[in-house]
């Protein structure tokens, strides 16, 4: 078999298939959770996951799918908040969802101008240009007054703002639903995406770059559509996290740490999945809260802070490299083998 043929046969559609019961029962719960869940599990636990978990859908579509390693995920989620504030405070647009889409396509442009080159470079040389936008995008920031709040402390903050006449500032029920629609709706549309030829030939261009050029791919196009939507994603988090979870950022908000933890999540629940994107993010956020626990309920809560802030870190990192270790595709390949074995025992 021919390298072609074998690209032309992957490329093949896949059949659609109905969401899985654990799909659906997700949804449910992030749907009604309201109902039973208190205001700390609704704002502080399962509104930063939904979002860091639609980051780390933007930055799998670079990485996972069209296989272009970024360390700059924290970049381009504040281009995302930035641009929205300064389209809402200078631009007069009070219209949340229109300020919402203009920052995510301020990030898309930002994420195609730093996508050029991939064209020309990659692996290596890609990451670096990412991690150049990184710094880039965090002086910018800084160094300007004109994108952010006048005052002393360089942080951006919405004008009032309107959604169907809702109360989006003051009502945390309200913005809790904004967010999970807006994730839930994304990421519908990512699947749909991935599962099109678009997603097929970033896939072919990941696998096998030279091979797919040669029946016809144009992987300079791909990747930087790849870059250009993957942006556009990680931009309305970057939004979404700024003003409906934080209520206001700065550029520490979206430092190297950001562009990192998104990069975990990715890494952790497993590369060119939609699903691991959600593992890996709930991971993340609670393993630390899980840790902080478990060591002050055995070695008591006298410690010192900074002593157990350090432990939480080597605990953290230490399970991480297990986890890689032994599971380099992540949570949601570990999902799926022992999703596989239930299945096989009944049979």
């Amino acid at each position: 078999m021919t390298v072609e043929t074998s690209l032309q046969i992957n490329a093949k559609p896949q059949t659609r298939k109905l969401p899985s019961a654990s799909t659906i029962a997700f949804v449910i719960l992030v749907l009604t959770a309201p109902l039973f869940a208190s205001h700390y599990w609704l704002m502080a636990i399962i509104t930063p996951v939904m979002i860091l978990s639609l980051a780390g859908i933007g930055l799998n579509i670079k990485t996972g799918y069209a296989g272009m390693v970024s360390v700059g995920a924290g970049a381009f989620m504040a281009v995302g908040a930035y641009g929205m504030f300064n389209f809402a405070a200078h631009g007069g647009i009070t219209n949340f969802p229109l300020a919402l889409l203009l920052g995510g396509i301020s990030a898309a442009i930002a994420g195609y101008l730093f996508g050029l080159p991939s064209s020309r470079i990659k692996g290596f040389y890609v990451m670096v240009t990412t991690l150049a936008a990184q710094f880039f995008v965090e002086w910018l920031f800084t160094k300007n007054a004109y994108f952010y709040n006048y005052g002393s402390v360089p942080t951006i903050t919405l004008p009032p703002m309107t959604l169907f006449d809702l109360d989006i500032n003051g009502n945390n029920t309200i913005r809790y639903y904004v967010v999970v629609i807006i994730v839930l709706l994304m990421t519908l549309a990512a699947k749909n995406i991935i599962h099109s030829h678009v997603g097929r030939n970033w896939m072919a261009i990941r696998d096998m770059n030279t091979a797919a050029g040669v029946i016809g791919i144009d992987s300079a196009r791909y990747k930087r559509l790849a870059f250009t939507i993957g942006s556009f994603y990680l931009g309305i988090a970057g939004a979404l996290w700024a003003f409906l979870f934080l209520g206001t950022a700065s550029t520490l908000s979206f430092d190297i740490n950001r562009s990192f933890q998104v990069l975990f999540i990715i890494i952790i629940g497993g590369l060119s999945s939609i699903r691991g994107n959600f593992i890996g993010a709930a991971f993340i956020l609670l393993l630390p809260i899980l840790i902080d626990y478990m060591v002050k309920a055995t070695l008591g809560s006298a410690l010192n802070p900074g002593f157990l802030s350090n432990m939480n870190k080597v605990i953290f990192g230490s399970l991480i490299i297990i986890l890689l270790i032994k599971e380099p595709e992540g949570f949601d390949k570990m999902l799926r083998n022992l999703t596989g074995y239930i299945k096989r025992r009944k049979s």
